[in-house]
Order: C-alpha cells, then sequence, then structure tokens
C-alpha cells in the first residue's frame, strides 16, 4: 500500500497531508499544519521562503513518526511568484510577494511589448501581479540582483529544488506568469526579449506528474529518511484544485474558492480572441495538457483580511460570525470585490465602510453586516462572470462546481446558487491538496487516468449539494450591483 505525502501552500497557511487508496476511496490524515506569514522589511514585501522549507523539513519528520513510508512527494503553491538562484545555486534574495507595491509601475511594459501583443500570445489575464510584470519591475528598481541570477524558479520549483537538487519548472504554474506561449507551452521569448530580460534564467519545462528527482542525501540523513521520489504535481494550486472537480462531465463550470476566487471551465485548446481578450480572462495550462480558462477573482482574502483586523481587537470565532452574517438584513449594501481598493493588505472593514459611502449606499457597521456584505457580493461577483463564461464558450452550465475551503462558508455557497439559479455542488474543502494527491498516485501507477482520479474523489466524500431559492429577491440586487460594476470600469 504506497502512502503519499503532499504538501499544499496557500496565501495564508499551508498543510502536509498523508494520503493512501484504502477500500476504493482516499484516505487521508494532515499531518502538519502551518501559518504562511508574508514579511515586510524595509518597505518590501517578501514571502519567509526559508521559514517555509523549515515546514516542509517539519512535515517529513512528523509523517515519519506517524509511520508513514513515504512512496512520493509532491507540492502545491499559489502562482507567479519566483525566486532567483546564482550560478552555485544560491537563493540571491528571498522571493517578492505579489501584493508588493513594485509592481505598480507594470503599464510602463506596455511600452515595450503591447498589451494586446502579450495577450495574444500568452492568453493570460493582464494582472499587475503576473510575473512577466514583476521581472519588467525588477529590471527598472534591482537590475543587479538580474544580472546576478542565474536561474528563475517559480516557488513551487524552488521547493523541488531545495529537495532534489535540480531545477525544473512544472508548466502549470510556468503558465501563470505570463511568458509562455499559449498554443505551445514553450517560453515566449519574444516578449522576454523585448522586456530586456535574458533567455539563460529560464529552466527546462516539465509536464504534471514527472519525477523532479530523488530526496537530497544531506536532507535524508538530516531527517532520518530514506530516499524518495519528488514529483511535479500541477504544481499551480488552482490547477490542482480543477484536477479535484468530482464530476464525469466533460463540460463543467467550476469556482476553486479560497483566498482568490478561480472561476472558469477546462478546455481542450486556448480560447483566445477579441472577446476574451476585453473580458480580460485567462488561458492557464492544466493537468493533461488541458487549459484552464478562468477569470481571477479576488475571494475569501476580503473576509480573511477583515477578521486579521478584527482579531487585533481580540479573539473571532467563526460560528459567532456566521450567525451575526446570518442575522443581518439581506441584500443591504454591496462592494465590488475586483475594484482595486481591496487588493492590498489592512484595514479592510473600514475600505469597505468607505466604498458604501462613496456609493451612496448603507453603511455596514457590525461584523455580521460587513461580513453579509462580503459573502453576497461574491456570490453576485460569480453570477456575473459565470454569465460571461457563457457568452465566451458557448456553453451552458446548470451545475456549478465549488471546490476549495470557502466551501466551508455555507452562507456564500446558498447565495451562489441563489444568485446565479444554478446548483452548487461544493467539495471537496482540500482540493488543492486532493488534485496534487491524485496526481501523485498517478504518476506512481495507483491510477491510470484524469476520470478515475475524479471518480475516487466523487466516492471519497465531503461533497454538498446547493438547490437555488428565493431566486427573485436576487434580481434588483443584481441590477444594483451592475451600476456599481459600471461605477468602477
Amino acid at each position: 500500500m504506497k502512502q503519499v505525502l503532499v504538501f499544499d501552500f496557500g496565501a495564508s497557511s499551508g498543510r502536509a497531508i498523508a494520503a493512501r487508496l484504502e477500500d476504493g476511496v482516499l484516505k487521508t490524515e494532515e499531518i502538519h499544519r502551518f501559518s504562511n506569514d508574508p514579511v515586510s522589511v524595509g518597505g518590501v514585501l517578501y514571502w519567509d521562503i526559508l521559514r517555509l522549507f523549515h515546514e516542509i523539513k517539519q512535515g517529513i519528520v512528523k509523517a515519519k513518526k506517524a509511520g508513514v513510508e513515504i512512496a512520493g512527494l509532491a507540492l502545491d503553491t499559489w502562482g507567479v511568484d519566483f525566486g532567483l538562484l546564482d550560478r552555485e545555486g544560491r537563493l540571491l534574495s528571498n522571493p517578492v510577494h505579489y501584493r508588493d507595491a513594485r509592481n505598480d509601475c507594470f503599464p510602463e511594459a506596455f511600452d515595450f511589448v503591447s498589451k494586446e501583443k502579450m495577450y495574444s500570445d500568452t492568453g493570460i489575464q493582464i494582472m499587475s501581479i503576473n510575473t512577466v510584470f514583476q521581472l519588467y519591475a525588477l529590471k527598472k528598481y534591482d537590475p543587479s540582483l538580474l544580472e546576478r541570477a542565474d536561474k528563475l524558479l517559480f516557488t513551487p520549483d524552488l521547493f523541488n529544488y531545495f529537495l532534489t537538487g535540480v531545477k525544473k519548472t512544472e508548466y502549470t504554474i510556468a503558465s501563470t506568469g505570463a511568458l509562455l506561449y499559449a498554443d505551445t507551452g514553450e517560453w515566449d521569448y519574444e516578449i522576454i526579449d523585448a522586456l530586456g530580460i535574458k533567455r539563460s534564467l529560464f529552466c527546462d519545462i516539465v509536464k504534471p506528474g514527472a519525477k523532479i528527482g530523488l530526496l537530497k542525501e544531506d536532507l535524508c540523513k538530516e531527517l532520518g529518511v530514506k530516499p524518495f521520489p519528488v514529483f511535479a504535481a500541477p504544481s499551480h494550486d488552482t490547477a490542482a484544485a480543477v484536477l479535484s472537480v468530482p464530476t464525469a462531465e466533460k463540460d463543467f463550470a467550476f469556482i476553486s474558492c479560497g483566498t482568490w476566487s478561480l472561476l472558469g471551465t477546462e478546455l481542450d485548446k486556448p480560447l483566445i480572441n477579441e472577446n476574451t481578450f476585453n473580458d480580460n480572462f485567462t488561458n492557464e495550462g492544466g493537468a493533461f495538457g488541458t487549459i484552464r480558462f478562468l477569470k481571477n477573482i479576488i475571494g475569501m482574502w476580503i473576509a480573511q483580511e477583515c477578521r486579521r483586523s478584527w482579531e487585533k481587537e481580540g479573539e473571532v470565532s467563526m460560528k459567532e460570525l456566521d450567525a451575526a452574517s446570518a442575522a443581518s438584513t439581506p441584500l443591504r449594501s454591496f462592494i465590488v470585490p475586483s475594484d482595486n481598493c481591496f487588493l492590498a493588505p489592512g484595514g479592510m472593514p473600514g475600505r469597505i465602510a468607505d466604498f458604501c459611502r462613496k456609493t451612496g449606499q448603507p453603511v455596514p457597521e457590525s461584523r455580521g453586516e460587513i461580513y453579509r456584505c462580503i459573502s453576497e457580493s461574491l456570490a453576485l461577483e460569480y453570477d456575473r462572470f459565470i454569465l460571461s463564461l457563457e457568452r465566451l464558450t458557448g456553453k451552458k452550465f446548470n451545475v456549478i462546481n465549488i471546490v476549495g475551503g470557502g466551501i466551508k462558508d455555507k452562507l456564500l455557497m446558498q447565495f451562489t446558487a441563489d444568485a446565479t439559479g444554478k446548483k452548487v455542488v461544493a467539495g471537496p474543502a482540500e482540493a488543492t491538496a486532493s488534485g496534487t494527491i491524485v496526481m501523485t498516485l498517478l504518476a506512481l501507477g495507483e491510477l491510470k487516468t484524469r476520470e478515475e482520479a475524479r471518480a475516487l474523489i466523487a466516492r471519497s466524500g465531503g461533497i454538498t449539494e446547493y438547490l437555488p431559492e428565493n431566486t427573485a429577491a436576487w434580481q434588483d440586487a443584481k441590477a444594483r450591483f451592475s451600476k456599481l460594476h459600471e461605477r468602477k470600469d
């Protein structure tokens, strides 16, 4: 019986999960959980990458203590961010967080590569956080660092390098950066050259399921374990989450609901045209050569930031927040989650109040009112972009599959069913981990096909359905929300 150990890194926390196949279902055990806390130093927001690698080592040690014999390890993380290595393979600097203010200069990059060229080549939604813009900012503000750099590794590739000593770039994570040709999955050296970035930074690309290498000998000695293979799962967390969608349908709509909400569908090839450009939909690489055609939406980030603010005043109970939200007046005030005013960390409750005040709406004051405002606004945002997805693809979706930690917000799930008028199938909650697990099992030969993997997740539990209720009450809300969006646009 082969057991795998996977690490799932979110924007605010990470976890190590051991998994195995038993009696036709997936058995999992959380071995280790830890926070992921960015650190601001000298006005720059960094990922604490060495502490996170320490947590990987802790997870391996705890798995050993729990009696787990690791047949394979894989991990997934958020997209776009990267580390730079020198010629000796040493990390030159802590990776900078995608929310750092350095990316504000991104429109200047269009002086070298037009927005239209960038999208037609890569199919990637134009966002300030994209790797291509981070590289431009680095060239502008710290060119000497780029000159000293020998290789660029995205965050999961960097962890894999720390584990194995092998420098490879996994396809799905590379696809997030607006640096690949969407149709071939190869490095877009036209854009790279135009921005003055040296080609030698970029490593060979491998597909999900590829073996990166064995755990290094020095780590085996340090951790007291035998060598085991490290695999490239779908290293981008959304790619892993989409692989975990428990459906047998070829055409399905999904929302990967976490710090970000990624709303889209799975396609056989990129969908790039004037309409997808104008609607700013993205084409990212998926497992098994698929394309994740989706829209990036600010998701649970706004609620998470509110909780962080409230925790400074004392303990915050999620049970009490949910109850207060449910008791608050429905459909009273809305925000536009994608508004840039909600992108940066800090002071989120105040920014929500300011937005409502400036748009002539009742200002939510209590925690319950603020929380309900966020959830209802997200549901309306989902409805807006589901309609866009249907228009752009020419497909009709009667069901929305929602995966990820956001499914624990039962009110949000019901609001989404009500706002869209569609059945919501919610689960699994640990979607990114589930996708990483099944890909590792596929790499080990324990599973054979993508369909078998999804069927396994579907019968392993944790799936809840929500049917639309009281949809008429949401019609006026949609009209009001649309006017808020027109103001933003």
